[in-house]
């Protein structure tokens, strides 16, 4: 799919440049590349038409706003049909921060960020286990991350 989209040198530096700093000013992030702030401009502009860019995310340390429960939680459906429908009511719960339709044990894994243990039972008893589809669960809860980063792109590749 890369060959299909077209993309540069330029365009994969500009992408590894943002990922690691979405704040870097276009004339800045031109500067460092040996490119006018306009070329950034536009080169950033057909990625997000390009669907690559999809926004810009702060990268926040939730511990520190009281979120202390990071869990994920390994989900069983009945019938492999029901993913979609079971997705749409998940994407209704605002603890669940992320969500992964899988191969393996689990038909979705789902990343739940909750200030407490009590808020994540209340998730999962009183949202997440009635949601029709769901056969059960399994919860497993993060003692702390030790790292997350993006994936190297471009030219990079190894």
């Amino acid at each position: 799919m890369p060959g299909k989209l077209n993309l540069d040198k330029l365009d994969f530096q500009i992408i590894q440049a943002m990922m690691d700093n979405a704040s870097i000013s276009y004339a800045d992030l031109g500067k460092k590349l040996f490119v006018s702030g306009g070329t950034i401009h536009v080169r950033i502009k057909k990625l997000q038409e390009l669907g690559i860019v999809r926004g810009t995310k702060f990268n926040i340390d939730f511990k520190i706003l009281g979120y202390d429960v990071i869990a994920f939680i390994g989900i069983y459906l009945e019938k492999s049909s029901l993913y979609d429908a079971v997705a749409t009511q998940l994407k209704k719960i605002p603890q669940i921060v992320r969500l992964n339709y899988t191969t393996g044990n689990y038909s979705m894994f789902a990343e739940v960020v909750c200030k407490d243990i009590n808020q994540l039972k209340l998730v999962l008893h009183d949202e997440l286990q009635k949601i029709k589809g769901i056969e059960r669960t399994d919860t497993i809860i993060s003692l702390e991350e030790s790292f997350s980063r993006n994936v190297l792109v471009g030219e990079s590749d190894v």
